[in-house]
Order: C-alpha cells, then structure tokens, then sequence
C-alpha cells in the first residue's frame, strides 16, 4: 500500500510540477544557460570501497588528476562513532586535510541520513533505541562534528542530512521538528550556510526552502524504477527545475543549486552487483555528455556530480578513462 501512495504521490507532483514549468515559462520565459557554473563532485569513501577501490587513492585522484576543486564529503554515523560514545573521525580528518591542502572547497553532509545506501547509516549500538534517544545521540554527534570542524577553512557549507523529506533508504520515518532542532544547532555553533537537500523529481522543494540557507537538489535522466519494474528516460524538462527554484526563491528568498547530477548508472541492484553491460543501460559517455547539456539548460549554476567514485573504477579497474577524461575537461 505504502508503494502504492508513494506512486501516485509521484505521478501528482509530476503532473505538478510539469503544469508549473508550462505557467513559469510564460511567466519568467525560458532559463538562460549559466555563463559561470561551478562543477563539483560527490564522495563516499564507502562506494569507493565498496566498488574495490583503494578509497584514499581513489579520492587523491579526484583531487589531482581530476582537480576537482568543489566537494560534498558524505560522513557517516557508523563510521563517525562505530562504539557509543567512542568516536573516530580519523578519515574524515584526512579527507579534509587533503582538501585542504589543495585549496578544494567541502561541503560535509552530516547526520542520521547521509549519501549512499542505505541511507541512513545508523551504528549497531544505536539500532534498537527508542526514537528520542536515537535522536538524542544525533544531536550529539552533530555537535562533535561542528566542534571539530568549525575552524576548518576548507568547509564551506554543512548539508544537514539528506533528502530527510523523501521516503528513500532503510529510514525511520521523517520527523520534520527533528530536521528544524538539527539546523537550529549547527546554526547556533557555526555561521557557515547550511544545506537541506530534497528529491529534484518528487518534491516541490518548499519544506527545505522553509529551513535551509541554501536548497540543494538532485537531477537525475535515466534510472530503473522497481515500481513499474522497468528503465525510464524521465520526461521533466529544465524548465520543470527553474520553475521550482524560481518559486522557492520568490517564497523564501533562497537560493538553489544542484547537489546531485546524475553522472553513474541507476540499475537494480546496487551497481557494483551488477554487470557492465547493465549499468551501461543508464549511464555511458553519451549519457554523461547529454546529463552536462541538460544541467546546463535549467539556469543552475552550480553543480555536484554523482558518481566520481565510479569514473575512476571505469578508469582504474575497467581500462574504459573515457568518462574520467570527459569530465577532467570541466575542472
């Protein structure tokens, strides 16, 4: 039944959303491309892993054959505070460090829910608290991270979980008051702009608009959906994303930007338990250069791409650079 609203919760914002580009482009007329966008990446040292990578060497190849100089680190709880109360930011320590030396600007997402599957990467000890307590022990992880980082110049932004509006991930169920004490408690340690990111398909953006400093959102082109079981081109045009930045920016004065392009395959499974000629089906060359025009034609001008992580196991494990070349011509 859940699958069932969610589906046609889906098809709403959809119609939605395409009737309020319809509406935006009489209103504002078409967006004009961005004549400065800033090109940045995501990492998980976790997809790096799990993708049998050297993560670290993975990451310093981001950073200097690739030269991307704009990041979004995903933290994750587990790995932050594997033992209650005992934590190890040893990595993400050398993360921001390497960042650092190289002049590379960093957003951190941080939180329960942070990128990649399953989403929320809740520690074993913290598995069965009650709600309360489990959000107890976030706030607390949050002010460690804050605490420890606040100094750190080549922070930039926090990302205050991710996508907390959209049911997505093996999650426990949203709470919206939640959200709100998480940024009222970054914004009271640290002045830097926080970040709330929201679906860019199956939201209108408004809850983050109402929080956030800064909106981020997701793009996305060519997936498999398992609720129609089959890959799917899907049909918003840019005008669909200008539309609603547009409207979020006349609502609440805030500014938007694209925290996740689309630039690694969406198939069944997770990719690395996939083969090559399925993950192929959603992203290849053609597809990355089409994603690029894409993004270009929504007004954005800044934006993050999803899936360095695995341009490079094309590149290092694969022999197939072509991806990584093509993208090396951005940064």
């Amino acid at each position: 039944m859940k699958k069932i609203y969610r589906s046609i919760f889906i098809i709403f914002i959809l119609i939605l959303g395409l009737a309020l580009a319809i509406f935006s482009y009489f209103l504002f007329c078409a967006p004009k491309k961005a004549e400065n966008i800033k090109w940045g990446v995501n990492f998980s040292q976790t997809q790096a892993r799990d993708l049998g990578l050297d993560w670290k060497q993975a990451y310093l190849s981001i950073l200097d054959d690739l030269k991307a100089k704009e990041l979004k680190i995903a933290t994750q709880w587990d790995i932050l505070e594997p033992e209650r109360d005992k934590y190890s930011f040893s990595d993400l320590d050398w993360q921001i460090k390497e960042a650092e030396k190289r002049n590379a600007k960093v957003i951190l997402a941080i939180g329960m829910k942070t990128p990649r599957w399953p989403e929320c990467h809740i520690p074993l000890w913290a598995e069965n608290l009650s709600d309360e307590s489990r959000q107890d022990k976030v706030l607390s992880l949050l002010k460690e991270i804050i605490s420890r980082y606040k100094n750190e110049n080549s922070i930039w932004a926090w990302q205050v979980e991710n996508e907390p509006f959209f049911d997505f991930g093996e999650c426990p169920e949203t709470n919206e008051d939640f959200v709100k004490q998480e940024v009222q408690l970054v914004k009271s340690m640290d002045s830097r702009p926080v970040i709330i990111s929201e679906s860019g398909e199956n939201s209108l953006w408004l809850k983050a608009g109402k929080l956030a400093d800064i909106v981020g959102v997701t793009l996305y082109k060519r997936v498999y959906s398992k609720e129609v079981n089959m890959y799917l081109t899907l049909p918003y045009p840019p005008m669909f994303y200008f539309s609603k930045a547009k409207l979020v920016k006349k609502l609440y004065g805030k500014d938007v930007m694209c925290v996740e392009l689309q630039a690694e395959p969406w198939t069944p499974h997770l990719i690395f338990n996939d083969s090559l000629d399925e993950q192929k089906k959603t992203m290849d060359l053609n597809q990355f250069k089409k994603n690029i025009e894409f993004a270009k034609k929504t007004g954005f001008d800044s934006f993050y791409f999803w899936g360095a992580e695995w341009w490079y196991f094309m590149k290092d494990k694969q022999n197939q650079p072509e991806i990584w070349n093509e993208a090396k011509l951005l940064f």
